[in-house]
């Protein structure tokens, strides 16, 4: 450690900090715009000129190194002439068109130009103009002449989003940020880079022009979408959300949000937004009250069960319903008789639940693994939260290793591919446990395994090293040797002392597992319900059509059922529902989530319900009632969540432990041969918020998905 005087103030910081890393420590502000503290250092605006004693002129602290003794003095004349001098430089050619930028009321230029910024200006010259630039439907660069060239944007791409598709060129008064790799801008966690522009330079193309920023209330949420669990600012106007942003913890997503996280917000208000319930009468769609509707739901279930049973009722839920959500719909259809309950959905394997299965490790542990294999998963697609806390660590030495159908660019170095197709994933592991037991000199697992180059390279990268993890991504989990693959990949890590986990698919995987929206042992699992096993089937914000592993199939499948109940916030499944019931997107209701580490998170509704739309755990209780379930008088959520995790929502909990387990006791050997590519949703296709954002749905990485699907 080096001490340092701050301003009067003595400051311990590691040796190799900078000074404004000590200043940050002591809680004294510097103003700055380049530095951002997860970005490398630039020192291009040199707005954190600071006074070190005997140095000849003032220093940037962004990039002064500390010594032991050095004395630093932040608010003498000689630093805030320095930095008033520099304010002016900046001002120059900024087109200072405060009252009609999107950014005015939250720009760092802004409220540093109030403080060090002069009452005239000396510049009399015209000032540059910057072209326009149309990087895609998310960005908006149309007003580049107010860029001071701090380079964030540059660097978030190099170092966090793993793409450098911004670069500055040329040079002096004819330097500026532009597309360096195409036309637009593609990473999935491009919105990150409007967060970090100081100046009005980079802007929301979906927000723009919408809302002044203090027109706006802010209110904290959780990203209904992955497993990261990302934590939310929801910034609404007038009972509708306008626009989302990240919520800093750093033990989940930083300061980061994904785009689908950042821009699903659009669905909210779409037209295809369901806000009455309605009764299909005659092959046509008319509007009722939810008095009518919830009669004719329990009125049929009763008929049905009396008809054919219990048995022949069944719900399929979705995995991005809240925990509460998805309690109630279990205890419904078990009160009511039934054991039909499941959200795996895109699942080609149903094994009884051994363990609530999750990541295996706290998500930031996630940034300091020294080795990794990846099974079965488009990482950076998939989970982009967790692909940059990888590329964070491959960044300091982590080896990474994938075993995948094809080759994807996870914007990451790969130190080993294992490529096969998915059918033979089995075998590429079991060649890895192969190379463990011969390095380790131990009997392999099975005799499957076969002598690679490839094989022995991962093995040897995840015997060597401390912090190593084996994770398997969504493509794993739905596979048909599912089971397999887990087992395989346990021996391994336990031969390597290596972490076991999955990536978990949606944001409440974990949680479904939980409070148990898995089928009884004599019920039927989602690939049964889906093949038409049942005669009342009620889906929660769940669209099998897109959602299910067969896709277009349960269409006809479904239809063949007496009664069909879809509950979503959107017109869907009408080709086969006969009723629509209405229930709140996770802005209208509160809620709770489970994220891969487990940690349970709990929100409020952030804008009142849209018409009639009501929240699903209301509509779910009020059908228990009419059904006659017992103990199902739950007065609001938080009862749930009491009744399911003991807790409330002010108090931070999670999964217990002792539940939390990725062991199986699944034969190492492959039961079926499977050679169907699992079934995985695209990035923009995951939920029905972002298959209804119309921004993303203009994206580079849904036209990919389009035209594949078209071809």
């Amino acid at each position: 450690m080096v001490e340092i005087e701050l301003d009067g103030q003595k400051v311990e910081i590691a040796e190799g900090s900078m000074v404004m890393h000590a200043a940050e420590k002591a809680g004294t502000y510097i103003p700055h715009f380049c530095y951002h503290k997860k970005l490398s250092i630039a020192a291009s605006c040199r707005m954190c000129l600071v006074e070190v004693e005997k140095a000849p002129k003032p220093m940037p602290a962004c990039a002064t190194p500390v010594t032991q003794g050095m004395v630093v003095r932040t608010k003498t004349d000689k630093a805030i002439k320095a930095q008033r001098s520099v304010m002016e430089f900046l001002l120059i050619n900024h087109p200072l068109d405060c009252p009609i930028c999107d950014q005015g009321g939250e720009c760092q230029l802004q409220d540093l130009a109030v403080g060090y910024g002069g009452y005239s200006s000396r510049y009399e010259e015209d000032k540059r103009v910057v072209p326009h630039k149309n990087v895609g439907p998310l960005i908006s660069m149309e007003e580049m002449s107010r860029c001071i060239h701090c380079t964030r944007c540059v660097r978030f791409g190099q170092e966090v989003a793993g793409v450098m598709e911004l670069g500055m060129i040329h040079r002096g008064e004819h330097s500026e940020i532009t597309p360096v790799t195409g036309e637009t801008i593609n990473s999935e966690l491009s919105g990150n880079m409007i967060d970090i522009c100081p100046v009005g330079a980079l802007t929301s193309k979906p927000f723009r022009y919408s809302a002044r920023t203090w027109e706006l209330s802010r209110r904290k949420s959780i990203s209904p979408h992955d497993s990261t669990g990302a934590n939310l600012v929801v910034q609404v106007k007038n009972h509708r959300v306008m626009r989302v942003l990240p919520l800093e913890n750093e033990d989940v997503n930083e300061c980061w949000i994904a785009d689908r996280d950042r821009f699903s917000y659009e669905a909210l208000n779409c037209s295809d937004r369901l806000t009455n319930p309605m009764l299909k009468q005659n092959g046509v769609w008319v509007d009722v009250d939810w008095q009518t509707a919830l009669e004719y739901v329990a009125n049929g279930l009763k008929n049905i069960k009396v008809d054919h049973g219990a048995a022949a009722i069944g719900a399929l839920v979705s995995p991005h319903s809240t925990l509460e959500e998805l309690y109630l719909a279990g205890a419904l259809v078990r009160g009511f008789g039934s054991g039909n309950i499941d959200y795996r959905l895109r699942n080609a394997e149903f094994p009884l639940p051994e363990g609530i299965r999750w990541l295996g490790r706290s998500i930031a542990s996630l940034s300091t693994l020294q080795s990794v294999l990846v099974v079965g998963s488009n990482l950076r697609k998939d989970h982009p939260l967790f692909a940059q806390r990888i590329r964070q660590a491959a960044r300091k030495g982590c080896r990474v290793a994938s075993i995948d159908s094809v080759i994807r660019d996870w914007a990451l170095p790969i130190a080993q591919r294992l490529t096969a197709p998915s059918e033979s994933w089995v075998q590429a592991l079991s060649d890895i446990a192969a190379a463990v037991a011969k390095e380790k000199n131990v009997s392999p697992p099975n005799a499957m395994g076969r002598s690679s180059d490839v094989a022995l390279a991962i093995a040897r990268s995840l015997i060597s090293g401390d912090k190593k993890a084996i994770l398997l991504g969504n493509a794993a989990a739905h596979h048909a040797n599912a089971s397999t693959l887990l087992a395989l990949s346990n021996w391994i890590a336990d031969q390597t002392n290596s972490s076991v986990g999955y990536l978990t698919e949606a944001a409440n995987t974990v949680g479904a597992q939980w409070v148990n929206a898995l089928p009884d042992q004599n019920g039927l699992d989602a690939g049964k319900m889906l093949s038409g096993g049942l005669k009342a089937v009620i889906l929660l914000n769940t669209e099998p059509v897109f959602d299910s592993a067969i896709g277009a199939k349960a269409a006809s499948a479904l239809a063949q059922a007496e009664m069909v109940v879809t509950m979503s916030p959107f017109k869907a499944n009408m080709e086969f529902s006969d009723v629509l019931l209405p229930i709140a997107p996770f802005t209208e209701t509160s809620g709770s989530f489970v994220n891969a580490e487990g940690n349970l998170q709990s929100f409020h509704a952030v804008v009142r319900p849209l018409g009639e739309t009501r929240p699903a755990w209301k509509v779910l209780r009020v059908l228990g009632n009419l059904l006659g379930v017992p103990n199902f008088d739950f007065e609001t959520s938080q009862d749930v969540l009491f009744k399911v995790a003991g807790t409330s929502f002010e108090v931070r909990a999670g999964v217990p432990e002792d539940k939390l387990s990725n062991t199986t006791c699944s034969s190492f050997l492959a039961a079926k041969v499977h050679d169907v590519e699992p079934v995985v949703a695209s990035i923009y296709q995951l939920d029905g918020l972002v298959r209804r954002s119309s921004s993303l749905q203009l994206t580079a990485d849904a036209r990919l998905m389009t035209e594949g699907a078209q071809s």
